[in-house]
């Protein structure tokens, strides 16, 4: 298949578009809408095929309490990292949508998976997680073509998620996915729009 010069512009308008969402509405999500999700995560590649991400869809409401807490305590202990007007400026900082976001999905990378067979990781084992982050990333763009709005929350305490979600050890926490409609849209991210840090491009390095 040959693409065109109107699908790489398309492309691109759709990565100026694809921003981190933390303002959701509570709608549900159809079936349709996951089940596409769901494919664009199988069509990811991976290190050796080795196909390491595992996902977990929180419904229960007692576990989604938990992790609301944990993020409460983690963002108050990261909070302590700034002091007076930047601290203030932190808190104010809406950094999650744990609590109206529809869907919400934790996804670890599994650090011994049996497929593939080692091929490809042996002297980057990291590449297993790369390939789970490139998997979230296929979500995301294609949550994006579909008018839903994908947020990232990483400040969590992996451990105590572990824990509340009694998963396989070797499982290491990669990121944890609010999935809804966006209460609006804009393409300026909102760290830039809020005056926290603006959203700047640096040129690659030539030697």
């Amino acid at each position: 298949m040959k693409f065109k010069k109107s699908d790489t512009e398309a492309m691109l308008e759709l990565l100026r578009w694809r921003r981190d969402v933390r303002h959701f509405k509570s709608d549900p999500l159809p079936d349709e809408i996951i089940e596409h999700l769901m494919q664009a995560i199988a069509l990811a590649p991976s290190v050796g095929n080795s196909r390491p991400w595992r996902i977990v869809r929180i419904k229960s409401q007692a576990i989604k309490e938990k992790i609301i807490a944990n993020h409460g305590e983690a963002n108050t202990q990261a909070s302590q990292k700034y002091e007076d007007i930047e601290r203030d400026e932190y808190q104010a900082l809406k950094l999650a949508g744990l609590i109206e976001a529809p869907l919400q999905l934790a996804i670890f990378t599994d650090l011994n998976p049996s497929a593939g067979r080692g091929l490809g990781r042996q002297t980057m084992p990291e590449t297993l997680t790369y390939s789970t982050v490139i998997a979230i990333h296929q979500l995301w763009l294609i949550a994006r073509t579909l008018n839903i709005g994908v947020g990232w929350v990483s400040i969590l305490n992996a451990k105590s998620l572990n824990k509340t979600l009694e998963v396989d050890p070797s499982w290491q926490l990669t990121a944890y996915l609010c999935i809804g409609y966006p209460a609006y849209d804009d393409d300026t991210p909102e760290l830039h729009r809020t005056g926290w840090q603006e959203n700047t491009a640096k040129e690659w390095l030539e030697k």
